[in-house]
């Protein structure tokens, strides 16, 4: 099994041990992240633990600070302005348990990605990973799953910037020019190669987003929700019942809430001590984010009731809609920086590597450069096309969780943790933890199968639906809510 297969080889464990005991690993370090206490030796020689600070620039800057500002531009995003809906599909007590119970299981898997990294320090990313339990196959397949995950994300992200700039010009142009208009935005703003950057646009990407939703509670609050009709009566599920499908795709947006696992590593790579500073950023995250999920969606949905839709801007009167979409444009274009520079980082990666040119990471060289700015042009090309074949918010949030997010916020950690724990997985003090990674592998398999037959459906639902707007893939047709 590919659990065991790569834990027996001692070569590479002893060199690990034997640099670990020189003082060289690269988590149980103070500040100093100098080459010459950072080099973990991997199987082809190279020093790839300090893979981001030789030959140019030191990229691994990042402190508990800049740490949790990332991971909150990374999480804290589009997600959220589907969670308002699903109150009114699974009700509120079932959904308020699915927002918490989802939120400490992606916490305690986020902690694993980071047990594994200390075991294996030379990693830059979870595709690395993977290579380390299952060979090239399988780094190989899940690099794949990789850039097409965060595609569906970031196609989101412009799907989402196009439905905001059409309600603010209402529908000035194609729907399509719209998204060309988003992709091209975040391609700029990926072109700096540093997640130092990422971290700077954490603060105001977070603001936009509290202040968005701030105003469309405050307007809701004194004025009716803009499809609701004079004399309404509000109607509110303390528990839905939802169809199996129904169910399905409402718990799928809540596990796309939490989807920044697939980030995480790639951070780790770039900060100076994550062994110390990771757990505290990453705690400080999910409280924030759990806090700020409950306060909006419950908040949103007793306000607009049964006229609550996704996305939740949406839901408030025309003007205070308009504003909110306005405001909140950094924290979607911040969803796309720091989801698309994970993704470019990582083509980047494979590239240099592939030119044998690793030492040229960091420089400003023509080489390193130009190889940058190709891994994002055709990063937010595949984005753009994704978006436009999928122009619908709740249905691309759907299946990107169904099919990736499954396995990189869940299951895919479960897996770690038996590789890590696989000889001594049934010892007494291990059952239980053996018995929770079981469960979160089975769930990404259970959202693999269940979740994209439910997403699918939703989706050809729509298209199918005379009364749809959208129509179809491609399409000019208005996505605005109004």
């Amino acid at each position: 099994m590919f659990f065991k297969s790569r834990k027996n080889k001692e070569p590479m464990a002893s060199k690990y041990e034997n640099e670990r005991e020189k003082g060289k690993d690269s988590i149980d370090r103070n500040d100093d992240v100098s080459p010459t206490r950072e080099g973990v030796l991997v199987d082809n020689g190279e020093q790839a633990a300090n893979i981001f600070s030789e030959g140019g620039k030191n990229y691994r800057t990042m402190g508990r600070w800049d740490t949790a500002l990332v991971l909150a531009s990374n999480q804290v995003g589009l997600g959220i302005l589907s969670l308002p809906k699903i109150l009114d599909v699974l009700g509120i007590i079932p959904s308020v348990i699915a927002i918490i119970g989802l939120g400490i299981v992606s916490w305690y898997t986020a902690f694993e990605l980071l047990q594994f990294y200390r075991k294996h320090p030379h990693v830059v990313n979870m595709v690395d990973m993977a290579r380390v339990i299952g060979g090239v196959p399988f780094e190989i397949i899940f690099g794949i799953c990789l850039l097409i995950k965060i595609c569906f994300t970031c196609g989101s992200a412009t799907v989402t910037i196009s439905i905001a700039l059409n309600t603010l010009s209402n529908h000035g142009i194609c729907t399509v020019g719209f998204a060309g208009v988003a992709a091209i935005a975040c391609w700029l703003l990926c072109l700096p190669r540093k997640f130092k950057f990422v971290a700077q646009v954490g603060l105001p990407s977070t603001i936009s987003i509290l202040a968005a939703v701030l105003i469309v509670i405050i307007s809701l609050g004194v004025s009716p929700p803009k499809a609701a009709p004079p004399g309404w009566e509000k109607e509110l599920k303390v528990i839905g019942y939802p169809s199996f499908s129904e169910g399905v795709n409402a718990v799928l947006k809540v596990c796309y809430a939490y989807a920044g696992n697939v980030g995480f590593v790639s951070y780790m790579a770039e900060m100076k001590n994550p062994g110390r500073d990771f757990v505290p950023a990453l705690t400080v995250l999910q409280i924030f984010s759990v806090i700020l999920y409950l306060i909006t969606a419950v908040a949103i949905y007793c306000l607009s009731g049964q006229f609550t839709t996704s996305p939740a801007l949406g839901s408030a009167p025309t003007i205070p809609a308009k504003v909110a979409y306005g405001i909140v444009l950094p924290a979607i274009l911040s969803t796309g920086l720091v989801f698309g520079h994970t993704a470019i980082k990582y083509l980047y990666v494979v590239a240099m590597r592939a030119m044998k040119s690793t030492h040229q990471l960091t420089d400003s060289s023509f080489k390193s450069w130009s190889t940058w700015v190709a891994c994002a042009t055709f990063f937010w090309a595949l984005s753009f096309l994704i978006a436009n074949a999928i122009p619908i918010f709740d249905s691309i949030l759907s299946i990107a969780s169904a099919t990736f997010i499954a396995w990189f916020t869940f299951g895919i950690s479960g897996v770690f943790w038996y590789h890590r724990n696989w000889q001594e997985k049934f010892q007494r003090k291990n059952i239980p933890l053996a018995i929770v990674n079981a469960l979160l592998i089975l769930q990404a398999l259970f959202m693999n199968g269940v979740g994209l037959w439910a997403a699918i459906t939703q989706l050809i639902d729509i298209f199918n639906d005379k009364e749809n707007r959208i129509g179809g893939a491609f399409t000019c047709a208005d996505n605005s809510l109004f």
